[in-house]
């Protein structure tokens, strides 16, 4: 076959086969296609789409160009969530010792933040000790002692799709619906897991701003899973405002552990709750534990503490604080009517929480505390957002993000959409 070929086909809206697809990304990833070639071929699904047969062929091809884990040993079934990500989303780490705790293995592998979106590794490694790289045979150890591990995934799963992924970071093609999913499902697939739940985010705070776009993305990735033998779910929920009230590394982990104790913001609780319930579903385990139970009785936290521990951690010690607060008071008496997600995840990374390059450091103690959220009442002169950073130089930068960023008014109601959409099979 021919780069060029594949190329021109796709450009004119031709329906790429199965064995062209397997052709490109095997050539791809063994560098005999350049990388403009691919850069070419990116743009022109991004312009044209892809169809269904498409996307789950490129999405085989990719999980082809690497190693496949295999967690049938285990004497539970596993499950597993990927989310989209957003502002204060720290479910993952409340979430997975729960469907733990209810009698699933939950094998996460995760991935670290970039801009405005937090990354649920760089969360876990506030906690002193913590390791996010883990062998197989490590993970397998945790799995089977604790029923859930969090880490990072190897170099051996889907090799393509980090070459590919870097590729349409810097040729404007990261926004094609048909790239993203497929990226997505490969690795989860190649990952393992038996079911999985997905949490595709709408809103400003968002990868998908959009309610179409967003259900277009999750009704993609489902299909991709039916069509490989994975029971896949997805869930539609909100990114209009921070997830809790904790945006930043060790803030978002002191407050899972807050809902891991039974309290913790009452969105935060909500969500988790309904994504253990989908991931137990999938993996058939409906009927066991109902996982408010284990947060009530104490038993997810159990599952918390041996996790940590079992990857170095101390789930004991102090989390990092930071050096410096500011706090951002109430300039108005009234109802906080918009609290914007992107605008407060924005202001956040300014202020050291998250990364500009995949390179960069984080600073564990940065972040944002939200006082109120939209519906609450606030008071004039009284704190709105608590502002955490190293560096007093920070906050300048870090306030800009915010101007604009929330509403009060003196009575009204938020316009915002529910924190569960609609739910995707």
């Amino acid at each position: 076959m021919d780069a060029i070929d594949v190329i021109r086909a796709k450009r004119d809206g031709a329906e790429l086969t199965p064995d062209q697809i397997a052709w490109t990304i095997a050539a791809y990833t063994r560098g005999d296609i350049a990388e403009e070639q691919m850069s070419s071929l990116a743009m022109a699904i991004l312009l044209n789409g892809m169809t269904r047969p498409e996307v789950s062929a490129w999405t085989q091809a990719m999980i082809d160009s690497g190693d496949r884990m295999d967690w049938s040993s285990l004497s539970r079934p596993t499950t597993d969530k990927h989310s989209t990500g957003g502002v204060g989303d720290k479910i993952t780490l409340p979430l997975a010792p729960l469907v733990a705790a209810c009698g699933a293995a939950v094998p996460q592998l995760s991935g670290r933040g970039l801009g405005h979106t937090g990354g649920t590794l760089d969360k876990l490694e506030a906690v002193p000790g913590w390791r996010a790289s883990l062998s197989p045979a490590e993970m397998l150890g945790v799995l089977e002692e604790t029923g859930a591990v969090v880490c990072a995934a190897g170099t051996g799963l889907a090799p393509a799709d980090r070459k590919l992924y870097a590729l349409r970071d810097v040729t404007g093609t990261v926004e094609s619906i048909p790239l993203i999913a497929s990226s997505i499902m490969s690795k989860k697939i190649a990952e393992g897991t038996g079911a999985l739940v997905l949490d595709v985010k709408v809103g400003s705070g968002a990868f998908m701003k959009t309610l179409p776009d967003a259900r277009e993305l999750a009704e993609t990735m489902v299909a991709i899973g039916t069509d490989h033998g994975l029971h896949t779910v997805a869930l539609l929920t909100a990114m209009d405002r921070p997830l809790g009230n904790a945006v930043g590394n060790a803030l978002e982990v002191a407050e899972s552990v807050e809902v891991l104790a039974g309290g913790g913001p009452s969105d935060v609780v909500e969500l988790t709750l309904a994504l253990a319930r989908e991931m137990l579903a999938a993996a058939g385990l409906a009927s066991a534990k109902d996982p408010a139970d284990a947060l009530r009785d104490g038993s997810a936290m159990d599952v918390w503490r041996r996790m940590i521990t079992a990857q170095g951690g101390d789930p004991l010690a102090p989390l990092p604080v930071a050096r410096e607060t500011h706090e951002v008071l109430a300039p108005a008496t009234g109802v906080l009517t918009r609290l914007d997600a992107f605008g407060v995840g924005v202001a956040a990374w300014r202020l050291g929480a998250g990364r500009a390059r995949k390179e960069d450091p984080v600073s564990f103690g940065a972040g944002i505390l939200c006082h109120a959220k939209p519906g609450d009442k606030v008071t004039k002169g009284r704190p709105l957002l608590s502002l955490y950073a190293d560096d007093m130089d920070r906050f300048p930068r870090a306030l800009e993000s915010l101007d604009g960023a929330y509403t009060i008014e003196e009575t009204g109601t938020p316009d915002l959409h529910p924190l569960i959409i609609d739910r995707i099979t």
